[in-house]
């Protein structure tokens, strides 16, 4: 779901010019951001052995990181920082956009996910599994995608000429060829 992450955070930015594009996309992806050093510290791990390894396939041990609590905190914690660099209504953009990746983790988790860091009290585990579909979370990706980069699209290009006008162009081509590519190779397993 990286690609429909960002896709998410590039149509939020049409609504919300205050915070940069740079600072939305590493929003979205906080959770994963923190969660790599807790791979390697051997605190968070991921199963390609239950499913294989392909798109969706692996399962995610991501009991601190992606636990709700965890991510209403760091949700907390970005738009904290979003509030002193970008003002008030950064920080509810921010968060949102943060804890937005929780949501949609859990429309396409197996049930993965906990409640409570280190899954403390041994509560049940959450996620939807649209991975057991590949064909629809991918499909779902690609609407996040797409409307994403129409809302981004139409911000970048509203009220511009000249060479703003083919600099927005340019922006969004880029960015959209680096989300569909994201995708294609996420699904497919070319990289």
């Amino acid at each position: 779901m990286f690609a429909g992450h960002f896709g998410l955070a590039a149509g939020v930015r049409a609504k919300a010019p205050e915070v940069p594009l740079w600072a939305l996309l590493a929003g979205s992806q906080l959770l994963d951001i923190v969660f790599i050093p807790m791979v390697m510290r051997g605190a968070e791990s991921m199963d390609d052995k239950t499913h294989g390894s392909g798109y969706g396939e692996l399962i995610i041990h991501a009991d601190y990181t992606h636990s709700l609590v965890a991510a209403l905190l760091l949700s907390v914690l970005a738009g904290l920082l979003a509030w002193r660099l970008w003002g008030k209504r950064a920080s509810r953009i921010m968060a949102s956009v943060v804890f937005s990746h929780w949501v949609l983790d859990l429309v396409v988790h197996r049930g993965d996910m906990p409640l409570l860091p280190g899954n403390w009290g041994d509560l049940p585990l959450l996620g939807l599994g649209a991975w057991r579909w590949p064909w629809l979370s991918a499909a779902m990706e690609l609407v996040l995608i797409v409307v994403g980069l129409l809302l981004y699209t139409g911000f970048k290009l509203k009220d511009t000429q000249g060479a703003k006008r083919k600099k927005g162009i340019a922006s969004v081509v880029v960015l959209g060829f680096v989300l569909v590519f994201m995708l294609a190779s996420d699904v497919t397993g070319i990289f």
